[in-house]
């Protein structure tokens, strides 16, 4: 009997129910010599009827068992052939190698793409699978984990089919890693399919899938399958913890932070100095400055994240000569700052207009040999639009040992209409036009200056780009958090129920920044200009 007869058995036993039959003529094809590579493509349509085979009340767990343990019966049976199928040159329909060059296109691709380099996780994967050993599972794991970082879906999804293909896809490792490559890639619809069909899932399968939902900040749903974990008897470790807390921080939820804070005392992971720097960045960026600097204080091994967490909040607040002060802390312990703690420093001097304490740090960190990047010159420049030095802050982007970037021009466009200069406002908007000709805040804040110039048809001329281009500006949101309920709003929203609330609140605050007994906090080399706009 060939191949097709045997298909064409399987199939008519199928109809009829006769699973009995199905499975005898099954492993009497598996004792059968390797067909021809011509009959292949019959085979695997006989294959595809095999998940049809089923007890009278199957489960899906059932169904998935029994399919699993057939194919891995057959490529068992007959891995030399199907494992490591001769090539031809005219064959690229599946994933047979030469040992010289790539032969499919995947495989070229590969060749040719950033992410695939010699002795990494992807070449020793498709070592294996060429010289027809068994794939390691871990290298297989690696290999996700690369492309994940990557962000690398097209080549991810080929890799999925293989291990798909050779049967270790079920294996937990390589699960958890198809999780997590998914996560990272943005496909959480993908991500959530492989976690439900893994038939054994740990604490790093549900760590992946959690970290997906953190990074698109849906932290109501991070907790929710934190707690089914917690139903399944397993317990988290410290990256579960950091997952959720980097959800609570995108969200500015600080009641939800608070309940994850109490859970790592739970498990006594709050004294991992990882734990700890996510518990003092979320505090910092939901605003609870207090509570994060009980956990710095609180911490018997601090590293350098530690401190630059711990200043990075200070400046975000508007706290500069607390940040300043561990900064100079550092100096007494001996502890060497990096190029983060002087950015975080830059930014609290920015924020307080302290110009002189900022070039002292600026050049300081010149003398100790930090490498300097954008983010520091955008600072510097930000420090010297905000005091109204406008035209240092231009001759310093042009004398600049790099190329400025949309991010620094637009800094100093921010400062210029702050301080109402045109001329360079002018300059610097049409230098990140130059750059990002599609962002249409630059185009309104152009079209604004040239008008205060009495440019009118300059003016006209970017409005009609912006109405040609269908450029329209994003709405900026902010939100507030009402019994540990965060409720987005905007300008003008007429969508959101609970706008009459809002206002309320808003006005109540307005009101407080009003009063005559409220003064801000200022330090004694502000500038003038400065103090005029608080």
């Amino acid at each position: 009997m060939n191949l097709v007869r045997y298909h064409c058995c399987c199939s008519c036993y199928v109809s009829f129910k006769c699973t009995k039959f199905v499975t005898f003529h099954f492993k009497a094809l598996s004792t059968h010599a390797p067909p021809p590579r011509s009959q292949i493509k019959c085979l695997n349509k006989a294959l595809s009827f095999l998940d049809l085979i089923k007890s009278p009340k199957p489960t899906t767990i059932d169904r998935r068992e029994i399919h699993r343990r057939l194919i891995d019966y057959f490529l068992q049976a007959h891995r030399g052939q199907y494992v490591n199928p001769p090539s031809t040159d005219n064959d690229d329909s599946d994933f047979s190698f030469s040992s010289s060059k790539p032969r499919n296109p995947f495989e070229r691709r590969l060749f040719k793409s950033s992410i695939f380099k010699k002795d990494d996780a992807i070449s020793m994967l498709f070592e294996q699978y060429r010289q027809g050993l068994t794939v390691d599972a871990a290298v297989a794991s690696n290999a996700f984990s690369a492309c994940g970082s990557a962000r690398s879906l097209y080549f991810g999804v080929q890799l999925h089919s293989l291990v798909i293909r050779i049967g270790i896809s079920v294996k937990v490792y390589v699960g958890s890693s198809l999780v997590g490559f998914y996560s990272k890639c943005g496909e959480l619809s993908s991500a959530c399919k492989v976690f439900e069909e893994m038939p054994e899932r740990n604490v790093v399968s549900w760590t992946a899938l959690i970290s997906g939902f953190a990074r698109e900040w849906k932290v109501d749903a991070c907790l929710e399958l934190y707690s089914w974990m917690r139903n399944s008897m397993l317990e988290p470790n410290e990256f579960t913890f950091t997952t959720i807390l980097s959800a609570c921080m995108g969200t500015g939820s600080v009641g939800k932070a608070r309940s994850a804070h109490r859970q790592t005392i739970h498990f006594g992971f709050d004294s991992h100095v990882h734990v700890a720097n996510a518990l003092i960045s979320t505090y910092c960026k939901c605003g609870n400055v207090c509570d994060a600097f009980s956990v710095f204080e609180g911490m018997h091994n601090k590293d350098i994240v530690s401190w630059n967490s711990m200043i990075a909040g200070y400046a975000l607040h508007g706290l500069a000569m607390e940040a300043i002060g561990l900064f100079e802390e550092m100096s007494t312990r001996k502890i060497k700052p990096d190029a983060i703690t002087f950015l975080g420093v830059l930014s609290s001097c920015r924020h307080a207009g302290l110009v002189d304490r900022g070039r002292l740090y600026f050049n300081l960190m010149v003398e100790n040999g930090v490498k300097l990047d954008l983010d520091h010159y955008s600072c510097f420049v930000d420090l010297l639009g905000r005091a109204g030095l406008l035209k240092e802050a231009r001759d310093f982007i042009l004398e600049m040992p790099m190329q400025p970037n949309a991010i620094v021009w637009g800094t100093l466009l921010s400062s210029c209409r702050l301080h109402s200069n045109v001329w360079i406002g002018i300059e610097a908007a049409e230098s990140r036009l130059a750059l990002e000709p599609g962002c249409a805040a630059t185009h309104v804040q152009l079209a604004h200056l040239y008008a205060r110039a009495g440019l009118w048809d300059q003016a006209a001329r970017v409005r009609k780009m912006m109405k040609c281009g269908e450029l329209k500006t994003n709405p900026g949101y902010s939100w507030i958090e009402i019994g540990r309920e965060v409720y987005q709003f905007k300008a003008e929203d007429t969508f959101n129920l609970r706008m009459d609330e809002i206002l309320v609140i808003l006005d109540i605050l307005k009101d407080h920044l009003a009063a005559p007994d409220f003064a801000p906090e200022l330090h004694e080399d502000i500038d003038s200009n400065l103090c005029a706009i608080v």
